[in-house]
């Protein structure tokens, strides 16, 4: 078996389900404390003698930007050089609140925070300079949709990056692929942001992404996603995955672009942060050990 590069850094779009007891889990908690402790066995969870996990997505930070006490408690479950992969608060994300409950009065509203560099300065990167430093990964901004023509939504990002210090990595997950063309390449490489090759339901394939940048990438890092089957509504993707204990559906396009994505990332001394969710193959950590053992075949 060779060896994986340091440069790789696997990890899950989250870390705290108990349906990975026996697998990742093994220690047992009390009553109500796996959510708060277990990212700590998480981060010790090891494969064929090796640390599995060196990073990890913060899906839920979508909805709120964390708050300093749980950075902290965060940050000392996690060993050196531990990474953490945040998304970044739908407030700067989402530029019209969707027709939803839970967004209350503002639902179906403009959002006048959209792409707000000063929103994103003040609420959301200064807890984590202040309370997460060392374990700062790439902050993650998933737009879903935007709602406005591309020209307009680029200047927007264009503009949105030239606010932001460049001491942190930053990196963009849109969900139209009609996006995919030189414009956003140019805007992304200008500010050293990374494209999120995103395996999910209405996107291209990671390899079709890589050709549509003629197989470069924007940024001295990459970050690979991979969310659900293509095609298949993330409903049934849920219906088909749960409660995340097997592997269901193997894609071997997806892990065979993911692969060479994460190579040809490494070959080039970037490092390619590779973020699994459940969704994707049914259960995330024995997709995660099924790409290790394929990188490390020869």
């Amino acid at each position: 078996m060779g060896t994986l590069s340091p440069l790789i850094k696997f990890g899950t779009s989250t870390w705290a389900y108990e349906g990975w007891q026996g697998l990742v889990y093994h220690q047992a908690y009390a009553k109500g404390r796996f959510k708060q402790e277990c990212l700590a066995e998480y981060a010790r969870h090891t494969y064929r003698g090796l640390p599995l996990f060196r990073t990890v997505g913060l899906d839920q930070s979508f909805y709120g930007p964390p708050t300093a006490e749980q950075l902290q408690r965060y940050a000392a479950q996690l060993p050196a050089g531990f990474e953490m992969c945040s998304k970044v608060w739908e407030d700067i994300t989402i530029p019209r609140y969707a027709a939803h409950p839970r967004y209350g009065k503002r639902a179906g509203q403009t959002n006048p925070h959209f792409l707000d560099a000063r929103i994103f300065l003040q609420d959301v990167l200064e807890p984590y300079r202040l309370h997460f430093a060392g374990h700062t990964g790439p902050f993650l901004f998933e737009f879903q949709r935007t709602g406005l023509a591309d020209a307009d939504f680029l200047a927007k990002l264009d503009q949105f990056f030239s606010e932001l210090p460049t001491e942190f990595r930053y990196a963009v997950e849109i969900r139209d692929a009609a996006l995919l063309g030189r414009e956003y390449f140019d805007v992304l490489g200008k500010h050293g942001v990374a494209h999120i090759y995103n395996h999910w339901t209405s996107m291209p394939a990671l390899s079709e992404q890589h050709n549509r940048f003629d197989q470069r990438f924007t940024a001295p890092f990459t970050v690979l996603r991979l969310l659900t089957p293509l095609g298949m509504p993330y409903a049934d993707a849920v219906k088909a995955a749960t409660p995340y204990q097997a592997l269901v559906r193997p894609m071997p396009t997806m892990r065979r672009d993911t692969i060479r994505i994460i190579r040809q990332a490494a070959g080039e001394d970037r490092r390619a942060y590779v973020l699994v969710n459940n969704r994707a193959e049914g259960c995330a950590p024995l997709t995660i050990q099924a790409l290790v053992d394929e990188l490390t075949a020869s």
